[in-house]
């Protein structure tokens, strides 16, 4: 393995910030919490292993699938949504589907995003998978995809079932939101502050307040029952840093405002985005590969969130080999960045091989041998 050490200076003035005072988190109201990178790194949590119940949040997860099946085309924002008796029958919030009226899945994904509608996200749910039964194992089945340890979804919005809650935790919902947020079409329904559907018979307005209180506020979801209390997973940006703040069990609104706002006050104030060097990895030699090289990149793509203070010098750590032998799939590991600051690794990335290089074929390889023998018979005539 080669190791590259690459020093970087304070060069950007988001850096220089640095020099600020760093405010602390306080005390939080809720009993969960959790603050994310939208690339999934942890930066704060509060008791956010205890699973509790998510409410209407749970809508991350059915608007994460119905994104995953827009993206798959299996469904266009034009395909036509029935609502059915068992999804018109749904309790809370709701536009009052009535039993085979028909909305766009636009309009039903603006119903659930802004107006947090029940009925829709159940109509949904059975259009894409048949029964929301059907649906609710794809939720959980991509929950543990994920990496979610406490959580068992029991429908597709978030009620209560006959004896039965869905359950799980802020760490939890953090990583389904981050997922979520892989596919930014969502916020532009999340980031809608009053629409309306129906041809504008019918208003909605946004259940989450903080997208006209919160500055680069861009969704996504709120929840309330009340043995759930008041939930939010609020996502933001500035200055290309991406949140996901999330807050579980919170007594009253304010305090589900107050806490949101002060997680990601947190994270504005003590990171910052950060993007190596781009010429700093460069192509690797790939022996008997169908290609000369292949080209390294970082694991996640999103970037690195590095703390303010310890971002006035950093030190990048390459781990990558000489030269590789084909094959190499995409996606394969094949080093390490770490990130130091003061000698000490703050953030180590897995780096990936970007495309895949196949064994060269016999042909290639008896081409490969006559033209290396002929040039060095040529070579030698020359000589």
């Amino acid at each position: 393995m080669k190791k590259i050490i690459c020093c970087l200076p304070v060069c950007c003035a988001l850096l220089m910030q640095t020099a600020l005072a760093l405010p602390e988190m306080g005390v939080l109201h809720a009993k969960s919490a959790a603050l994310y990178a939208a690339n999934g790194q942890e930066l704060y949590s509060y008791h956010a292993d205890e699973p509790l119940q998510p409410a209407s949040v749970t809508k991350i997860m059915t608007m994460l699938l119905t994104m995953e099946a827009l993206e798959r085309g299996e469904v266009t924002l034009d395909t036509m949504i029935t609502g059915s008796e068992y999804a018109c029958s749904m309790g809370g919030t709701q536009i009052w589907l009535e039993p085979g009226e028909q909305l766009s899945l636009d309009e039903m994904l603006k119903a659930i995003a802004v107006g947090s509608a029940n009925d829709c996200a159940v109509a949904v749910a059975e259009h894409l998978a048949g029964t929301e039964a059907a649906f609710v194992e794809r939720m959980n089945v991509r929950a543990a995809e994920l990496g979610c340890t406490e959580t068992q979804f029991i429908n597709a919005n978030g009620l209560d079932g006959m004896g039965q809650k869905t359950l799980t935790s802020a760490h939890d919902l953090a990583l389904i939101s981050c997922e979520l947020l892989k596919h930014p079409k969502i916020l532009e329904y999340t980031g809608i502050w009053m629409d309306s559907i129906r041809g504008g018979k019918f208003s909605l307005a946004n259940t989450n307040k903080m997208l006209r209180r919160y500055q680069g506020l861009t969704g996504l979801k709120t929840g309330y029952i009340s043995e759930a209390g008041f939930c939010i997973s609020a996502s933001a940006e500035r200055d290309g840093l991406s949140l996901v703040a999330v807050v579980m069990a919170a007594p009253t609104k304010e305090d589900r405002m107050a806490d949101a706002t002060a997680l990601l006050n947190y994270g504005f104030a003590n990171f910052v985005s950060y993007t190596p060097q781009a010429d700093l990895l460069q192509p690797i030699p790939v022996e008997l590969g169908s290609e000369p090289s292949v080209q390294p990149v970082l694991e996640n793509s999103d970037g690195l969130v590095i703390e303010k203070e310890k971002a006035a010098e950093l030190e990048t750590r390459l781990d990558l080999p000489e030269k590789l032998t084909a094959p190499v799939e995409a996606g394969q590991k094949i080093g390490e960045l770490s990130i130091l600051s003061g000698g000490e690794a703050i953030l180590q990335v897995p780096l990936t091989a970007a495309e895949t290089v196949q064994v060269k074929g016999l042909l290639d390889l008896l081409s490969d041998f006559w033209s290396g023998l002929f040039g060095q018979q040529k070579e030698n005539q020359t000589n």
